[in-house]
């Protein structure tokens, strides 16, 4: 690692022109036990004469790195490529900045690079900061579910390159959670914010390429027929992948996105946050963990059971949540021993993360209905409906709410098809 070693781990140290490089078909029909080839990699080896002689403004942060462990930085100027300006999202360019917290702009210290915060006073490119910009290159690794904020930020900048007549690329990478599974309601128009733009379900099953040229396809973003997007596709990932099967290193996309056990269940216990029920930020076991110290974990885990989920047990547990200076310095009840329900997936194809947390919220509610706080507006905007509390109220079992999704995402199933790149 050449320049950003200084500010990345070691680890990381209205007609649109779509430009999609694909490769032959008989590149996307391997083996499992053959390695995932980047968009990133394929740039490299295919399509680095796209940015040669061009200045180049990168969106990335610490998941912008080759399977080799080095930056895509660091490799493209190694190569001569003129970078202009880097662009950070939630997170910060490092990745250690917890959840939610503004992040300010910086200037990287060897290379003298304007590190832009997209995640901070401004959530997209201003005019200032592409001024010397001909290129936006898009390369960070996302989880799969709507209410991760990489997509908007994406989005953000897509339309401010749009605005100012700058190419726009986007260097795909795995939906770790697969490609084929979606669930959870369509996002309603007027619930858009910085934890959902799009009219997507919560797991979307798509790749943040394919969002791309969906955004552009069905006019979710403002853009004009000057706008050049070019996606360039990942070799030899199948839609049935889950990130284990692509032999790619995992890299922690968020502080606390641990691993691939925790993007697994992510999808359905981050509505938690909008209560007043610990999601078992600050232990080992982030979105695996819910809890509280007013919480009979054995008696939840026993009505849990009961139900027979599809995929997924529950076992009691007891953790105390510890600040940290990434994964949150104020999570929900510090240094208080919290009781609840360890969620272990026990088969990934068949589980339902949301419905599952669904059932976990209802049941919390039912039992201690005068201990559960909810954050309506929170929970809302995470699920991307309005209706889950006259739903509740009106005595709807999570089953049949999560059911009465199923005409919309027919829709949406419809929809998505004219953009799948794989």
């Amino acid at each position: 690692m050449r320049h950003l070693k200084n500010f990345l781990p070691d680890r990381a140290v209205a007609t649109v022109a779509l430009l999609v490089f694909l490769s032959p078909p008989w590149d996307l029909v391997l083996s499992q036990d053959i390695r995932v080839k980047l968009g990133a990699e394929v740039l490299l080896e295919r399509h680095l004469h796209h940015l040669q002689g061009k200045r180049i403004g990168i969106i990335c942060n610490h998941t912008a790195v080759l399977p080799n462990g080095t930056h895509i930085v660091d490799t493209l100027q190694s190569l001569g490529i003129k970078i202009a300006a880097l662009f950070s999202p939630e997170h910060g360019i490092r990745g250690i900045a917890p959840d939610g917290v503004l992040i300010g702009d910086e200037t990287d210290a060897r290379t003298g690079l304007p590190i832009y915060s997209l995640y901070g006073r401004h959530k997209k490119p201003t005019p200032g900061m592409l001024r010397d910009v001909d290129v936006l290159l898009f390369d960070v690794q996302e989880v799969g579910a709507r209410f991760y904020t990489y997509y908007v930020t994406m989005a953000n900048a897509m339309e401010a390159a749009a605005e100012q007549h700058k190419e726009f690329i986007v260097l795909d990478r795995p939906n770790p959670i697969d490609g084929i599974d979606i669930e959870g309601p369509i996002l309603d128009s007027s619930l858009q914010s910085a934890v959902g733009r799009f009219p997507l379900p919560i797991r979307h099953g798509l790749t943040l390429g394919e969002i791309a040229t969906a955004a552009t396809g069905e006019r979710w973003i403002r853009c004009d027929s000057f706008f050049n997007l070019t996606v360039i596709p990942m070799k030899g990932w199948q839609r049935e992948f889950w990130f284990d099967q692509t032999h790619l290193p995992w890299v922690a996309p968020s502080p606390n996105i641990k691993n691939l056990a925790t993007a697994t269940v992510y999808p359905g216990t981050c509505l938690f946050e909008a209560t007043n029920v610990s999601e078992g930020r600050g232990t080992s076991k982030p979105f695996e963990y819910i809890g509280a110290p007013w919480i009979d974990g054995a008696r939840l885990a026993s009505r849990m059971n009961s139900l027979s989920l599809p995929g997924v047990r529950f076992h009691s547990v007891v953790f105390t949540p510890r600040p940290d200076s990434s994964t949150g310095l104020n999570p929900k009840y510090i240094s208080e021993p919290c009781s609840g329900v360890f969620i272990d997936v026990v088969d990934r194809e068949a589980f339902k993360p949301i419905l599952t947390a669904l059932e976990i919220l209802v049941a919390v509610r039912s039992v201690y209905p005068n201990e559960l706080k909810i954050n309506w507006p929170g929970l809302d905007r995470r699920l991307g409906s309005t209706d889950f509390k006259n739903e509740l109220e009106c005595g709807e079992t999570a089953g049949t709410i999560a059911r009465s999704w199923d005409a919309k995402l027919g829709d949406f199933r419809r929809i998505r098809s004219k953009y799948l790149l794989y």
